[in-house]
């Protein structure tokens, strides 16, 4: 599995609120994307600690050789980073109001493992064709959900950002937890929609199929959103089952 991820503040903002990780060695094949929101208050504090709850809940209840349900191990994992971020946050008022979208992926046996709350996304590109496999928590989706608006005025629509679910702003939070097949030469995204609000997804598919390469795509996907104004952080994961054993 050949993976490469990028963090960026983007061109406009002066703090960078986004967080990610990327495993340093494949014992734990984890990558999580965090979007932190407050402003002052806090949100890249929310996407930091989001990402170190997570993963110390995985680490600690993850072993590949038990028969353990890892769907709903990591469902555990964003419920328990949930009520501590949610407690940091009411516990002290520096942190008041803060949050944080996530996306986790755990690759296990051909398997992969999505756990995410919020709009940051995961993207599957297989056989020349990319697919949104979460779903955004966020009013324009329930809009589109309920055909009042069109995926054209989605994409400009005053309350894009506006979310109906986040990490760390209330005491409960019901996660999405997906599974899906990984297949040889798969490629899979997570972004921010500091990416998504500027690329759009046949553009992502271009870049991927054309540069193949996972450093080479992440540096294009952020150097084009910065090209188009860059005014949100941009974080950006790619994986690719190259053939190597995940």
């Amino acid at each position: 599995m050949e993976y490469y991820g990028i963090s960026d503040k983007g061109i406009v903002r002066t703090q960078n609120q986004d967080s990610i990780y990327v495993p340093i060695n494949l014992k734990h094949k984890l990558y999580i994307i965090a979007d932190g929101m407050g402003g002052a208050n806090a949100g890249d504090i929310a996407s930091i600690k989001a990402i170190e709850y997570v993963k110390q809940y995985i680490v600690d209840n993850f072993k590949e050789e038990a028969d353990i349900n890892i769907k709903d191990m990591l469902k555990k994992a964003l419920v328990y980073a949930n009520e501590k971020v949610y407690e940091m946050s009411i516990n002290d008022k520096n942190y008041e109001g803060m949050g944080t979208t996530i996306i986790v992926v755990l690759i296990c046996k051909n398997k992969m493992y999505i756990g995410h709350i919020g709009d940051s996304r995961l993207y599957r590109i297989r056989n020349g064709l990319i697919r949104k496999i979460t779903k955004d928590h966020s009013y324009v989706q329930k809009l589109l959900d309920d055909k009042t608006i069109t995926k054209k005025e989605a994409r400009v629509h005053p309350k894009r950002n506006m979310l109906l679910k986040a990490l760390g702003c209330e005491p409960i939070v019901e996660p999405d937890i997906i599974m899906k097949k990984v297949e040889l030469d798969d490629y899979v995204l997570l972004c921010t929609d500091g990416l998504t609000n500027l690329v759009k997804d046949k553009e992502i598919l271009l870049i991927v199929t054309q540069l193949k390469d996972c450093k080479k795509i992440c540096e294009k996907l952020v150097d084009l959103a910065n090209c188009r104004g860059g005014y949100d952080n941009i974080s950006v994961i790619i994986l690719h089952n190259d053939g190597v054993e995940v």
